[in-house]
């Protein structure tokens, strides 16, 4: 699988750590956290570009190579699916679970985003309550809030 290497990326919804492989972006944490392991540090420049174009509303889409070795079965099933909520949408976690043929699986579903080794990049963002309300995120419901807006102000451009 090769070696993961990491690097800090100052975004508007706080810093996030990049661990990547020869394969592709590996995870997406946020704030100083355990990386679990003792990684080189190693820029990675596309991605941090791109982040910032999302940022700054220019990107709608990551055109990142991914390395899915944090992400399995189930799991990976969902984080899959949330690449196909268009930018500016949103869908609530029982019509994830129905859009992928197990809608008596919400709560593993919920789980599946909960567990999204690659937040913002796959956009578990985008899935909400079925009563309204933000539900649950990695990086703070502020985050998830912020990155919601940000998508809708420029969704309409």
């Amino acid at each position: 699988m090769g070696t993961l290497t990491w690097t800090f990326v100052n975004t508007p919804i706080g810093e996030l750590v990049l661990v990547s492989s020869a394969e592709g972006l590996a995870r997406v944490a946020f704030g100083r956290v355990s990386i679990g392991e003792d990684l080189p540090r190693a820029d990675n420049p596309e991605a941090a570009r791109q982040l910032g174009e999302y940022f700054a509303g220019e990107r709608r889409d990551f055109e990142l190579p991914l390395d899915w070795r944090l992400s399995t079965g189930f799991r990976r099933t969902v984080q899959a699916a949330l690449l196909d909520i268009p930018y500016g949408g949103t869908e609530t976690y029982l019509q994830l679970a129905t859009r992928i043929g197990r809608p008596g699986a919400t709560r593993a579903v919920g789980t599946g985003c909960a567990r999204n080794p690659l937040p913002v990049v796959v956009p578990c963002h985008r899935v909400t309550r079925s009563d309204g309300t933000l539900g649950g995120y990695a990086g703070g419901v502020d985050a998830k809030k912020y990155l919601l807006e940000l998508e809708a102000r420029h969704a309409l451009r």
